[in-house]
């Protein structure tokens, strides 16, 4: 299915239609602030597993990340954090980042790796974040993009959809996406590491 969404104001009505598939362990693909997502509920193995399938990704050695609506959401799932790390994302989120934290006992299964680490995203884009806030709790999300994929199929919606329209169950239409990807921030040790230098520069902020 391929389900337009305005990202200035969603409709509850269609938030509610995709709620009710991610419930059922669906996967969707949906836009961001930057490039767009496929995603499933944390907390469905076999979604989880289909979205590692589309990917290609090993799930015990996934790179997966959560998607939150708010800081009060990362709360739960990662370690007391510190001072400053909490003054940084609470001045760039929501933005085009992917935070690298440590994550407690709270986290799913089926994220729990040897490194206890979680990437954390809290995108500037209220479709996913109205999504999270409805569902109740984080979706797991990777990139629609990958190295073999032309730049086209992976921003614009319609392309997306022919292309991944038998893999998943709903394909949001929020208009067209970016090509770049998020900045990621490692935020395990004292010292913010840029490990990944997209769409957001986060220099101003260190």
């Amino acid at each position: 299915m391929l389900l337009r969404i305005y990202p200035e104001n969603p409709n509850p009505k269609e938030i509610k239609k995709v709620v009710d598939c991610l419930r059922n362990g669906g996967v969707i693909i949906y836009p961001t602030d930057t490039v767009y997502g496929i995603g499933c509920d944390v907390n469905n193995k076999k979604a989880m597993e289909r979205v590692c399938r589309i990917k290609g990704l090993d799930l015990k050695k996934h790179n997966l990340a959560f998607v939150c609506y708010d800081l009060s959401h990362i709360a739960a799932f990662t370690k007391q954090l510190a001072t400053s790390t909490y003054k940084l994302m609470k001045k760039t989120l929501p933005g085009p980042y992917t935070f690298i934290l440590e994550a407690n006992n709270s986290i799913p299964k089926l994220f729990k790796n040897s490194k206890k680490e979680i990437g954390i995203r809290i995108p500037d884009n209220n479709i996913p974040r109205e999504i999270v806030k409805e569902l109740g709790n984080p979706i797991a999300t990777t990139s629609v993009k990958d190295k073999d994929m032309l730049i086209e199929y992976s921003t614009d919606p319609e392309l997306i959809y022919e292309h991944f329209n038998k893999l998943v169950d709903i394909v949001i239409d929020g208009g067209y996406g970016e090509a770049v990807p998020s900045t990621i921030v490692d935020c395990t040790n004292n010292t913010p590491e840029i490990i990944r230098k997209g769409k957001g520069d986060i220099t101003p902020f260190l």
